[in-house]
């Protein structure tokens, strides 16, 4: 989708500090960060939410988690714990229609969040 913000991340004609990158995935900084370790990782096929996914898409689910788990590492809060976040529709707080992951860490959680 031309008109999608990651869309255009991934086409590279808006820049972003990319961290990752595989044949399904990119991953990059979060240019608001919410902690001091703030990264979103999206696939590169455009997916509105986690509400459009089916049960085809395990595969892409599956390579999505295994991302967020290897930012952890690469970034040093796999030992110390993180959060993962996708937010699905406006009320959840999503504010761009391109499923993401939040990788968050590098600090204390608190909770229930927000």
């Amino acid at each position: 989708m031309k008109d999608c913000l990651f869309c255009q991340i991934i086409a590279r004609t808006i820049p972003a500090t990319i961290v990752y990158e595989d044949d399904s995935a990119l991953a990059f900084e979060d240019v608001r960060p919410q902690a001091p370790v703030h990264v979103l990782v999206i696939p590169k096929r455009h997916v509105a939410s986690v509400h459009e996914l089916g049960c085809s898409d395990g595969q892409l689910l599956a390579d999505l988690l295994l991302c967020c788990t290897r930012i952890a590492q690469q970034k040093g809060i796999s030992d110390a714990g993180y959060r993962l976040v996708t937010n699905t529709g406006r009320n959840a707080g999503q504010t761009v229609f391109h499923l993401h992951f939040h990788v968050l860490g590098g600090r204390t959680m608190s909770w229930p969040p927000g």
